[in-house]
């Protein structure tokens, strides 16, 4: 339990349609030249905006708070350091406080982002990690979004806060990233998984173009990806696909567009990384 009183969350309702060009997220670091303004010291807040498609939302950090970046609508594809998460709407970042990070939105998106105190939530998640979102704490931000200041902190609206912390330590982290390397021969392989999320090139291909061993390939993706060449495509594509799959394409299409044998190959693949069916997880 969070041991400090639930002061009042912040309602920011923005439009934002003008498109940005999102620059490279290599940590918070490079994220601490832009900061975005806090509010004033509230436990957790909640701000509403509203994203027209394809806006992009350059690297920015927040110093003082962690975010739970979430949207209710649309799909998020959000950079941070050096990796890479895709977001739809059952789905949220977490975000440490002073993390630097950018945005971009896949389709119009409804986003309702919860900005918390460090201290007022114990044991955060060290770093940016995808988590599962309840519909009970999906309900929690849809109303924190439309609460008015001031209230009192034994309403209903105090009770609603306290709630909405209570949850946020309970999150599950789920696997939606997709780990980027540093090495230059590795980035060029990454590059074309991104670009052509079908191509089927094997160790053998890639140390071909590249001139380099196949162990040398294998070594660089356990040192800087924590995973197999194979399991690093498979994650590209999968991610891809909730890309696709979250904006309404249907599964044959994306099953095939990414090079998949078949729909039910590639359900299957879907259910082994994530748990579920591809309807079953947008549900």
């Amino acid at each position: 339990m969070v041991g400090c009183a639930a002061p009042p969350f912040l309602r920011d309702l923005v439009m934002a349609s003008s498109k940005k060009d999102i620059p490279r997220a290599d940590g918070a670091q490079s994220g601490r030249k832009r900061p975005v303004a806090e509010a004033p010291g509230t436990a957790v807040y909640c701000r509403a905006r509203d994203y027209a498609r394809d806006t992009h939302i350059p690297l920015h950090h927040h110093p003082d708070r962690h975010q739970l970046v979430y949207a209710e609508t649309g799909v998020l594809v959000v950079t941070a350091g050096h990796g890479r998460w895709v977001v739809p709407s059952t789905r949220a970042i977490w975000m440490p406080a002073g993390m630097g990070h950018a945005v971009n939105c896949i389709g119009q998106v409804r986003m309702r982002s919860l900005y918390i105190l460090p201290q007022a939530i114990a044991r955060p998640p060290a770093e940016a990690s995808a988590v599962s979102v309840t519909p009970l704490l999906a309900a929690l931000i849809h109303d924190a979004a439309q609460v008015a200041q001031p209230y009192a902190q034994d309403s209903r609206d105090g009770r609603l806060m306290r709630l909405i912390l209570d949850e946020l330590q309970t999150l599950p982290v789920l696997p939606l990233h997709l780990p980027e390397p540093r090495d230059a021969r590795l980035r060029r392989i990454g590059q074309r998984l991104q670009s052509h999320p079908h191509d089927a090139s094997t160790l053998q291909d890639w140390a071909g173009r590249l001139k380099i061993d196949v162990k040398t390939i294998q070594r660089l993706c356990a040192r800087e990806l924590g995973m197999t060449f194979g399991q690093w495509r498979q994650q590209a594509r999968l991610l891809r696909a909730l890309e696709r799959l979250a904006v309404g394409e249907k599964v044959i299409d994306v099953a095939l567009a990414l090079g998949y044998d078949s729909p039910s190959a590639f359900a299957t693949m879907f259910k082994r990384r994530f748990g579920q069916t591809p309807s079953q997880f947008f549900r």
